[in-house]
């Protein structure tokens, strides 16, 4: 029965990592991937801006 006790946590784990990868792939796209995406696409848009900003503006 050691085996058992042996084998059990990694199985446990295993399970565990598999459902939580198909609800990561099963959450990918659908109805709010263009929500999302527009989302990050401002953030990035905000970064980017930023950073050109504070590169144009002269030091002194």
């Amino acid at each position: 029965m050691d085996y058992v006790s042996a084998l059990l946590p990694p199985v446990v784990m295993a399970v565990f990592f598999i459902g939580v990868i198909r609800v990561i792939v099963k959450t990918q796209g659908g109805a709010n991937k263009a929500k999302e995406d527009a989302a990050v696409d401002a953030a990035l848009a905000r970064v980017e801006g930023a950073r050109q900003s504070s590169a144009s503006t002269p030091k002194a």
